[in-house]
């Protein structure tokens, strides 16, 4: 099981309000979603509320056509879930990544084989990402920061 934190590029700082460092993160998101959905993976996407998935689930539709990445909000699509789930509760299928855009660290996360959090660059949030990191090592999944 391995955990990936990933650093939001310098332009998410929130010094023109939250919206650039929401807006900055979800396409980084999407664009990770899209990596795991070409690999064949069935993938997460935890948020801690209704609004972040709603806003990611309209981000996902916006996409040029040829970067359509199948998804679904979490209780709507097909049965077994679109291979890209977003939902503000534990997931109800099996899938192998967990995108996580929660604070604090959801319990269902020890579940999933692969997981992907985010350090960005205001310092509570960035403090919030060191938090999680410790919970990571505590719980030994394994957390490394990508190289990009």
């Amino acid at each position: 099981m391995a955990t990936t934190f990933y650093h939001l590029p310098e332009d998410s700082k929130s010094g023109a309000g939250d919206e650039i460092s929401n807006k900055t993160l979800l396409e980084k998101v999407c664009l990770i979603s899209a990596q795991y959905y070409q690999q064949g993976l069935r993938v997460f996407v935890a948020t801690n509320d209704v609004k972040t998935a709603e806003q990611l689930d309209e981000l996902m539709w916006q996409l040029p056509s040829e970067q359509f990445i199948p998804h679904n909000l979490q209780g709507e699509g097909p049965h077994y879930g679109a291979p890209i789930e977003i939902g503000h509760q534990p997931p109800q299928t099996r899938r192998q990544v967990l995108i996580n855009l929660c604070h604090p660290l959801p319990k269902f996360a020890v579940k999933f084989t692969q997981i992907i959090d985010f350090i960005p660059n205001e310092s509570e949030q960035k403090q919030q990402a060191r938090e999680r990191f410790h919970q990571y090592r505590l719980l030994n999944l394994a957390p490394s920061i990508a190289s990009e």
